[in-house]
C-alpha cells in the first residue's frame, strides 16, 4: 500500500517531537492535518487557525506545488505524494 510522505522542517521539529518524514494515508490536506494532530497534539492548531484555515505564515506544498485551497484544505494527495509543511520566518 502506497502512502504520501510528509516532510517536516527543523523549525517544526523544535516544537514537536517529529521525525524528518512521516508516511500517511490521507486523501486531502484537511485529512492530513487531522491525522498529524492526532499523532502530535497541537500540530494541527500550529498550522491552522481556529477556523481550520491554513495560517498566514504557513504553506504546504504537494509534489512541488503550493496548495491552492488555504481555507477548506481540500487539495488532494496522491498515494505517493511528497508533502512539505513550511512556515515563513519574519523579523528584522
Amino acid at each position: 500500500m502506497e502512502m504520501a510522505t510528509v516532510r517536516f522542517t527543523p523549525h517544526l521539529r523544535r516544537f514537536f517531537d517529529l521525525p524528518d518524514a512521516h508516511d500517511v494515508q490521507a486523501g486531502t490536506v484537511s485529512e492530513l492535518v487531522e491525522m498529524l494532530d492526532a499523532a502530535w497534539p497541537g500540530l494541527g492548531f500550529y498550522v491552522t487557525d481556529e477556523r481550520g484555515r491554513l495560517r498566514k505564515h504557513v504553506t504546504i506544498w504537494i509534489d512541488g506545488e503550493r496548495v491552492r485551497d488555504r481555507e477548506e484544505l481540500g487539495d488532494a494527495l496522491g498515494p505517493d505524494s511528497e508533502v512539505h509543511i513550511l512556515q515563513a520566518l519574519s523579523g528584522g
